[in-house]
């Protein structure tokens, strides 16, 4: 048995899976890791501007932050 990976976009989806079923082609679905550290920390960072940007976060000038480094 070989095994392929395909990206199908999400509104061809539902029409891909019937014509794998159709065919007698067995899938199996597999969902990419999103859960690592990397993602996390883009995430959180995200929200942070967003915070940032609404003025509910308090941020520094970038003087005051290589001055501490």
């Amino acid at each position: 048995m070989k095994h392929i990976t395909i990206d199908v976009p999400d509104n061809k989806y539902s029409f891909f899976l019937e014509l794998l079923n159709n065919l007698g082609i067995e899938s199996h679905l597999e969902v990419p890791e999103k859960d690592n550290e990397a993602f996390s920390n883009l995430q959180q960072g995200f929200k942070e501007l967003e915070l940032a940007k609404n003025g509910k976060l308090k941020t520094r000038s970038l003087k005051d932050f290589l001055d501490e480094v």
